[in-house]
């Protein structure tokens, strides 16, 4: 049994921020209904290719991007633009400790689906509102967007090659870091709502906003504006106070070397039989290396594509000097460690029979993350959830099903 078996959870969101925090509460045990359009389903269902193959290698409707963060979820269609669709709603949240939901600002009350109407049915509610800029302030009914979200909270001003390096621009992450993490620090402040709920019997309302997250986690570099008054500028992959620390090109790839004080330098240049570089007046110690980056990182260069980066690993390891390859994603996968970690999974799917998945980082002795269910099929699980939930017979529910309500 999970930690949260216990905990009951609506899911009413879509895209990414929502369903990732949904799936934490549902891999640590909670039962996560998930709400989804009738015949669409959520955006991400159709974000692809690529999809899920079945036996025969052909696609399946299962997006990699859907199958991602809606594990351990069983799926319901239902239509809250329909009264008959609202009360469902209002049934399973009746039945629920906590409600996700990422609409626009003030959306779901038309529908009488707001936390101040769902907490007359369940006074104890515990509900997360997920959005790009929160509940209140200018910017508060403008939609949120991750890679818009990443622009105007500092990311991308910090991402990216300096100004001085040709073609240098701005960056963004390669995934959506906004929504990934404002999905964790809303899945944080539900599990202390739950802890809060447990002591007092009180629910609460969670603002969950990814402008202000993303700020969050900028962490030292937005400490250091705050400090400073000085406004951080991009370094691609170097780091302003240490060289070299930063990525090198080896004969066959990339690698990062991470040189944290003058003996790891001298190490580091011994190996790649350069020597000498680590007794030179202008690199014989940080704050000169930092000096002279410009002159020292092309000869660092030149000495790194001399050998393939697995050569390098093995060299510079076995003088502990801090380095590690940049792995493509084949690589990441067939990785010794990753594989003795059991990080890829394999669940059984309705539709395409063997399914891979990432498995969840979070490892707890007493009550381990399990994969109870794949991914959901639309609607998978609607007739189940109707019958369990809201004790529905078969007549009630092919009746919902004839008006297009589920």
């Amino acid at each position: 049994m999970g930690a949260l078996s216990h905990i009951r959870v609506l899911d009413l969101s879509r895209v990414l921020a929502g369903p990732w925090c949904a799936q934490n509460l549902a891999d640590l045990g909670a039962d996560v209904i998930k709400v989804e359009r009738p015949g669409a389903g959520d955006d991400t269902r159709h974000w692809g290719p690529p999809f899920a193959k079945d036996a025969n290698g052909a696609d399946t409707e299962e997006s990699a991007y859907f199958i991602c963060i809606n594990r351990n979820k069983r799926s319901i269609t239902v239509d809250i633009s329909k009264p008959d669709g609202q009360e469902i709603i209002r049934q399973l949240a009746k039945d629920s400790d906590v409600v996700i939901e990422n609409y626009k600002v003030g959306d779901l009350a038309k529908y009488g689906l707001d936390y101040e109407s769902l907490k007359k049915v369940k006074k104890d509610l515990i509900y997360c509102s997920i959005t790009g800029f929160g509940q209140n302030g200018p910017y508060a009914q403008r939609p949120g967007y991750d890679f818009i979200v990443q622009g105007m909270g500092g990311f991308m001003s910090v991402t990216g090659e300096a100004d001085d390096v040709p073609g240098a621009s701005p960056q963004k992450a390669g995934v959506a870091i906004a929504d990934i993490f404002t999905g964790m620090y809303a899945s944080t402040a539900i599990l202390a709502a739950v802890i809060h709920k447990d002591r007092t019997g009180d629910g609460q309302y969670i603002d969950m906003a990814l402008l202000d997250t993303q700020i969050a986690v900028m962490a030292n570099v937005s400490s250091a504006y705050l400090c400073s008054d000085q406004v951080p500028q991009r370094w691609g992959n170097a780091s302003p106070i240490i060289v070299p620390y930063q990525t090198f090109p080896t004969a066959d790839g990339w690698m990062i070397v991470g040189v944290g004080n003058d003996g790891q330098f001298k190490h580091f240049v011994t190996a790649g039989g350069e020597a000498h570089l680590a007794n030179h007046p202008n690199y014989s110690t940080n704050p000169l290396r930092v000096e002279h980056r410009k002159a020292l990182v092309p000869l660092l260069e030149m000495m790194t594509r001399k050998k393939t980066k697995a050569e390098w690993i093995v060299l510079l390891e076995a003088v502990s000097v801090p380095c590690g390859p940049i792995n493509n994603f084949k690589e990441v996968f067939e990785n010794e460690q990753v594989l003795a970690r059991g990080v890829q999974i394999d669940v059984p799917h309705p539709t395409a029979g063997t399914m891979k998945l990432v498995a969840s980082p979070m490892r707890l002795s007493e009550t381990p993350v399990e994969v109870r269910l794949a991914p959901p099929t639309l609607g998978q699980h609607t007739d189940e959830i109707l019958r369990e939930r809201l004790q529905l017979d078969e007549a009630g529910i092919a009746a919902l099903h004839a008006k297009g309500i589920v």
